[in-house]
C-alpha cells in the first residue's frame, strides 16, 4: 500500500463526507493505493455514524477506531499509526483546514528526497491573532529547545512519515506537538518542511484555544525536555543534586559542630548550636537531599516497569 492517511477527529460531522471525497480524488488522479483511518475521539456528534456509512461503501480504504470517551489528539494518533499499512502515512486534521492536495508532493519528499519526516508549515494562516500569536512563541522555543532549526511550524497538523518513524515512535500524553522532536529521539533525524495551504475554517469552530495552548505546549515541551535527557536515567540528576545538598549540608554542620567544640576547649563562651539559624539551613539541606537522591531512585525504578501509559478504551473498529 503507498499510502495511509491518519485523521483524528472529534464532532466534525459536518466535514468528514466532504473530506473523504476530495481525498478519494486526489489519490484516483494519481493512481495511489490508500487507507484512511479515521479515529473518532469519543465524540457526541453524528460522527461515527458517517465514518460507519463511508466503512460500508468503501470497506478497503476507509477504517475507523471509535473511542469510548474523549482521551485527545495524542492517544488517537497513537492508534492510528498502530492501524497504518503504508509505505507513507500521512496525518491531517478533519476540519478541512488542510487540504489533501497536498498530499501528491509529501508522498514525493517522502519516497523520491528520502526524508523520514516532512512537516507542513501553514506560512499563511487565516486563524485569530489569539491563536498566531502563541503559535509563533510556541514554536520559537520548539526550534531552541529541540535543535530541529527547519521547522517553523511544530504543530501542524499536516504531516508525512516513512512507516518505519510511527513505528518506532511513542505518542502519548500530549506529545503530538513534538512528534519531530521525538523521531529525532529515536534516530530519525533527516527531517524537512513543506510550505503547505492553510484554508479557513468551513464548519463549526476550533477546539483549541490559543494561550491555553501555548502554555500546555511549553509545559510538555520541558517534560520532553527532561525525559530525552533523563527519562532512562533520572537518578543521574536527582542523585547528582541530592547528593551535592547532602554534602554541602553535612560540611555546613559539621564546621558548626567542630567551632562549637574548639570554642569549649578554649574556655569561650558560646551559644548553644540549636539557637543557631545556620544548624537549621544545614539540617533542611541534609534532608533536602536525602529526598532528593531517593526521589531518584524511585524514578530509576518506575522508569523500568511503565507499561500502560498507552492504554485507552476502543469501543470498535471497522
Amino acid at each position: 500500500m503507498d499510502i495511509s492517511i491518519v485523521i483524528p477527529l472529534y464532532n466534525e460531522e459536518e466535514s468528514i463526507g466532504e473530506l473523504y471525497a476530495w481525498i478519494e480524488r486526489v489519490m484516483k488522479e494519481h493512481g495511489f493505493s490508500y487507507e484512511v483511518v479515521f479515529i473518532n475521539d469519543g465524540s457526541t456528534d453524528r460522527s461515527w455514524e458517517i465514518i460507519s456509512s463511508l466503512h460500508q461503501a468503501q470497506p478497503d480504504t476507509v477504517k475507523g477506531i471509535k473511542f469510548r470517551r474523549n482521551y485527545g489528539k495524542s492517544p488517537a494518533l497513537y492508534c492510528g499509526f498502530a492501524e497504518a499499512k503504508g509505505d507513507v502515512v500521512i496525518t491531517m486534521d478533519a476540519d478541512l483546514q488542510d487540504s489533501p492536495d497536498e498530499i501528491p508532493e509529501l508522498y514525493r519528499m517522502i519516497m523520491v528526497d528520502k526524508y523520514d519526516l516532512v512537516s507542513g508549515y501553514k506560512q499563511k494562516r487565516y486563524d485569530p491573532l489569539s491563536k498566531t500569536l502563541p503559535t509563533k512563541l510556541f514554536n520559537a522555543t520548539a526550534r531552541r529547545v529541540s535543535g530541529i532549526k527547519n521547522l517553523h511550524d511544530f504543530n501542524c497538523g499536516l504531516k508525512a512519515y516513512r512507516r518505519v518513524v510511527v513505528k518506532n515512535i511513542e505518542v502519548y500524553g500530549e506529545m503530538h506537538r513534538y512528534i519531530p522532536y521525538l523521531a529525532k529521539q529515536a534516530g530519525f533525524d533527516n527531517i524537512g518542511e513543506k510550505v503547505v495551504h492553510h484554508q479557513a475554517r468551513k464548519y463549526g469552530t476550533s477546539k483549541f484555544m490559543g494561550w491555553n495552548r501555548f502554555v500546555n505546549g511549553y509545559l510538555d515541551l520541558l517534560t520532553l525536555w527532561f525525559l530525552s535527557t533523563f527519562g532512562k536515567k533520572p537518578m543521574h540528576v536527582f542523585g547528582f543534586l541530592g547528593t551535592l545538598m547532602f554534602l554541602v549540608g553535612f560540611v555546613a554542620a559539621f564546621i558548626i559542630g567542630a567551632d562549637k567544640l574548639w570554642c569549649m576547649a578554649n574556655g569561650i563562651p558560646q551559644r548553644l548550636v540549636t539557637d543557631s539559624p545556620w544548624f537549621y539551613i544545614a539540617l533542611t539541606m541534609m534532608m533536602i537531599g536525602t529526598q532528593l537522591f531517593l526521589t531518584g531512585f524511585i524514578g530509576d525504578l518506575i522508569s523500568r516497569t511503565s507499561t500502560v501509559r498507552n492504554d485507552y478504551q476502543v469501543e470498535e473498529k471497522l
